[in-house]
């Protein structure tokens, strides 16, 4: 079969005999299957071919029949194509500054599940570490000064020992 006679690309019923349509691209037989219509589809279908009928009425003329030269033609289609870039161009940078600042946020709030746990951990150990060293430099301090008093003391008592004029007793 020629090209020329083939049917319009649609959907249309499996040749290989199944109960299923499938989508007819022009030239060839595609991977595409869908189940065939229900009832109510068919009736969408129907009301969307008559509304099509009579909006076909009210189409405005085509640019060849309004007058218009194939260069005007294509210099309408080469400003459309223009604006159409320049809607791109915009929907692009805007949709990326929107993933920025969305990634940024992201980052931000987000805290690893790991780090909650190891920041337990460690807030305890170093609450422990804080009361050993607290402890230790207590226990230094407590040393320095019962040192001193007990070699004050010792001190005393030797002296005592040496006095002659206080009776040992």
């Amino acid at each position: 079969m020629a090209a020329q006679e083939a049917p319009p690309p649609g959907w249309y019923p499996d040749p290989e005999g199944r109960l299923r349509l499938r989508w007819w691209d022009g030239l060839d037989w595609s991977d595409r299957y869908r189940p065939p219509p229900s009832p109510s589809e068919l009736q969408r279908a129907a009301a969307a071919r008559a509304a099509a009928g009579t909006m076909a009425s009210r189409v405005p003329p085509q640019p060849a029949q309004a007058g218009l030269g194939r260069a005007d033609v294509e210099e309408i289609i080469s400003q459309v194509r223009q604006v159409a870039r320049n809607e791109v161009d915009r929907a692009a940078e805007v949709f990326t500054e929107r993933a920025r600042v969305a990634a940024r946020t992201a980052v931000r709030d987000v805290q690893p599940l790991v780090s909650e746990y190891t920041n337990r951990v460690f807030r305890w150990l170093r609450i422990a570490l804080v009361i050993v060293v607290l402890a230790v430099i207590a226990w230094f301090v407590f040393q320095a000064v019962a040192q001193a008093t007990f070699l004050e003391w010792l001190g005393d008592r030797i002296d005592s020992l040496g006095d002659s004029s206080q009776p040992i007793g």
